[in-house]
């Protein structure tokens, strides 16, 4: 069963926390389908926090198709997000440790770990998308120029 935390300086509302991290635990295979939610009464003595927050995040997990409430018994899993790259997930995962641990042994602390992922991270994503977009550009070129040899 998934364990909720919530990060009071991320800036994100806790529901959301709370959406992102079973999304995160579908789409990582940590949850599968007919898996069990933590119940509403257990999320907010946990974390303490309002017992519609909770509601919320479930109903908008329950409104993507992602978990069903079943009145008095609870809240269940009803499709995963995992994929075929689930596979890669355990190298990749363990390339990843090698990397935090050489960072945190040339003196990064989490804060600027965190920082150095996020930026990284976000600088390779807009690099992929104006990637794609070349790929676009020269494809319409190649179909506009065939037309005119046509």
């Amino acid at each position: 069963m998934i364990e909720f935390h919530l990060d009071a300086g991320s800036g994100v509302s806790p529901y959301l926390q709370l959406v992102r991290q079973v999304r995160q635990a579908l789409r990582l295979g940590l949850l599968r389908e007919g898996d069990q939610l933590p119940t509403v009464k257990d999320v907010v003595a946990k974390l303490a926090i309002n017992p519609n927050t909770v509601l919320k995040a479930y109903r908008e997990l329950e409104h993507d198709g992602l978990v069903a409430a079943r009145p008095g018994v609870g809240t269940f899993v009803t499709r995963t997000l995992a994929d075929a790259t689930l596979a890669a997930h355990g190298p990749l995962r363990a390339q990843l440790r090698r990397w935090l641990a050489k960072a945190r042994r040339a003196g990064l602390d989490e804060e600027s770990i965190e920082a150095l992922m996020t930026t990284t991270f976000r600088s390779t994503a807009a690099e992929h998308a104006a990637g794609q977009d070349h790929a676009g550009q020269d494809h319409a070129a190649q179909v506009h120029a065939a037309k005119d040899i046509a």
